[in-house]
């Protein structure tokens, strides 16, 4: 009799055989009815799966998070059992779960319309009300290859024929569909209610523009609809941010052709990537960084030596001169490590702390370049540490400090930290990944800062955190990262003298805090919607006229806030004022100053927000105290 352990560390005694169905209905049959799949082990399984003996299972539920992936999962299966319930001839190859829902392939003859979209989700809505019960059958190779062959599916034939023999294969059946699937999958179709198809595109099979062109159909599925509500609205608010549009819209930057992937910086972009930058070099300068410049073409061998050239080289930008080959810098580390290299290190010395705003380009696939955020050229607020093993942990804390204290200046403040572990493909024996990787969990742990792992996620060359932004509709951003590096510094021949005179090489410490600036921007841009905080905003003050006898008074006022380094543009144009309001609030100018003969006669000024808020009649002085204290707010 099958013995199985519960989250709380009791047991309980099982029939031979027994799921986790028969565990659920042995607690209660109220939550064998709500009850969807088991974490059995760590593993998410269906409920119809046998329970070993001492394992310890825990119950999925709606109510979880780890039900999202299960019913995305399932959605998927919905969609294929509709569309070939609508259109009988069509093929279904593959259906993953991807973030916030699924897609499905499909080899049609024709294209799907939004009229087909919308069928195929009515039709799905329907199977669900049914609450079809899901089957899982465990079938030989021959056998399942057959089965599809039987059916006209070549596709899930061929995927089946590149399954590793060794591996085991499941069907899952439901009403009139089956699919070739691993799980977990829901046990009726009732448990599928929060859902929605959302755009068709066109795929190649398995991604190669030689095959064969399928259509791909798009959607989300959530536990309930108010999480598909609130991600819709997500969606309908992201598309309002698109930094791309609001880019342009306020006259940022422009992307064109003749340089993919790299950007125009317009001049009120280049405002706020300068005051970004400012602020960050004070940052560092108050960490004791030292601020250096590294060439951005460099001789292959040292990528090679740093162990580059093996990882990336299909996405480093190649030249060549004088029977040498050479590559844009992907990156800064190597170089930084040169600079350390120049003349003999004390332990003493340590830690040593250098920071570039460096250049870096990348050759990124065309399809994959996406205006700010997957770009080419970017800058980053690049930074390498030189320290002892004894040093990591307060450096971590040193840059935990910082980081948090720049995303809450920025607008972020909920905030995720991740511990991201070694890759599969990696340098460097696991001894050293086992110190670096335990280094970091213990510098976390120490300053008592909480967080997650991620295993498999770090670089190939050592462990990571990395810090993670939610914004301020609810989309999650992966932005700083702190890395230990056991291996570079060997790697590239950095050492250190250390106390008893003995040659050491130091631990190598990689750390951003913004990332690339390009990417940040973008990130800022949809997260405040181009209404930017008053000390951001490439223009933080407009000054304007009623009539063209106001304008001598215009520009005295626009002097003024310029001598006190204020952003002002005067808007001496010969356009009604209420045309001008308009247009500066379009362009989502903080404050606009209006003076008529009041203002002038008073030597005062009336202040509007770009809201539309009047705050009325006031003092320049008064004014400048105001903007003054909202524009320093960063230091």
């Amino acid at each position: 009799m099958p013995v199985v352990v519960l989250p709380d560390g009791s047991e309980r005694s099982l029939p031979e055989g027994a799921s986790g169905l028969s565990l659920a209905e042995s607690i209660s049959l109220s939550l064998a009815k709500v009850a969807l799949a088991a974490e059995v082990n760590g593993q998410i399984c269906d409920l119809s799966m046998p329970l070993p003996h001492h394992a310890k299972v825990r119950l999925i539920t709606l109510k979880d998070l780890d039900a999202l992936e299960v019913i995305r999962h399932s959605t998927a299966h919905l969609l294929a059992q509709a569309v070939k319930q609508l259109y009988p001839k069509i093929q279904v190859t593959i259906g993953p779960v991807i973030e916030n829902g699924f897609f499905y392939d499909f080899a049609v003859d024709a294209p799907f319309s939004e009229e087909d979209l919308a069928k195929i989700e009515k039709r799905m809505k329907e199977l669900a009300a049914q609450k079809i019960p899901v089957s899982r059958h465990i079938l030989s190779r021959n056998e399942v290859i057959a089965f599809f062959e039987n059916r006209g599916e070549k596709y899930k034939a061929e995927i089946i024929r590149d399954i590793p023999e060794s591996e085991a294969l499941s069907l899952y059946t439901q009403g009139d569909f089956t699919d070739l699937c691993r799980g977990p999958h829901v046990p009726h179709t009732g448990f599928l209610k929060s859902f929605k198809l959302m755009s068709v595109a066109g795929a190649y099979w398995r991604g190669d523009s030689k095959n064969a062109m399928l259509q791909r159909i798009y959607g989300t599925a959530w536990r309930n609809d108010e999480e598909l509500k609130q991600h819709l609205f997500m969606l309908e608010e992201a598309e309002k941010r698109d930094h791309r549009k609001i880019g342009k819209a306020l006259d940022l930057f422009h992307i064109q052709e003749e340089a993919p992937g790299m950007i125009f910086w317009h001049e009120k972009g280049w405002i706020i990537w300068q005051v970004i930058e400012q602020y960050i070099r004070s940052k560092q300068k108050a960490q004791n960084y030292q601020e250096v410049r590294t060439p951005q073409v460099v001789d292959l061998s040292l990528w090679e030596r740093s162990g580059h050239a093996d990882k990336y080289l299909e996405n480093m930008f190649l030249t060549h001169s004088e029977k040498r080959d050479y590559a844009l810098k992907p990156m800064n580390c190597p170089c930084h490590v040169q600079i350390f290299n120049q003349g003999i290190k004390s332990y003493r010395d340590l830690p040593i702390r250098f920071a570039e705003f460096g250049c870096c380009h990348r050759n990124e696939s065309s399809g994959s370049l996406h205006g700010l955020f997957r770009v080419r050229s970017m800058v980053q607020d690049d930074g390498h540490i030189f320290c002892t093993e004894d040093q990591i942990e307060s450096e971590v804390a040193h840059f935990m400090q910082n980081a948090f204290d720049v995303y809450t200046t920025f607008g972020f403040t909920d905030i995720q930290v991740k511990i991201a572990t070694r890759p599969v493909h990696r340098i460097g024996h696991d001894e050293i990944w086992d110190k670096a990787e335990r280094a970091l969990a213990d510098a976390l742990l120490k300053n008592k800062i909480e967080f997650v792992y991620l295993p498999g996620e770090g670089a190939f060359y050592g462990p990571k955190i990395e810090m993670h932004l939610r914004d301020s509709i609810g989309r999650q951003w992966q932005c700083g990262t702190f890395q230990v590096d056991f291996n570079m510094p060997m790697r590239l021949g950095a050492e250190y003298v250390a106390e008893d005179n003995t040659r050491k090489i130091p631990v190598m410490l990689h750390r951003a805090t913004l990332g690339s600036f390009e990417r940040f921007i973008g990130m800022l841009i949809e997260h405040h919607a181009g209404h930017f905080p008053v000390w951001l905003a490439p223009v933080q003050v407009v000054v304007m006229g009623i009539t063209d006898h106001h304008q001598a008074y215009v520009t005295e006022v626009s002097t003024i806030l310029k001598q006190q380094d204020i952003r002002v543009i005067a808007d001496l144009r010969n356009e009604k004022v209420g045309f001008k309001i308009r247009e500066h609030s379009m362009q989502k100018v903080p404050y606009q100053i209006v003076v008529g003969d009041q203002e002038v006669q008073s030597n005062t000024i009336s202040v509007r927000t770009q809201k539309g808020e009047d705050l009325g009649v006031m003092s320049l002085a008064d004014f400048v105290t105001k903007i003054q204290k909202q524009k320093e707010i960063h230091h």
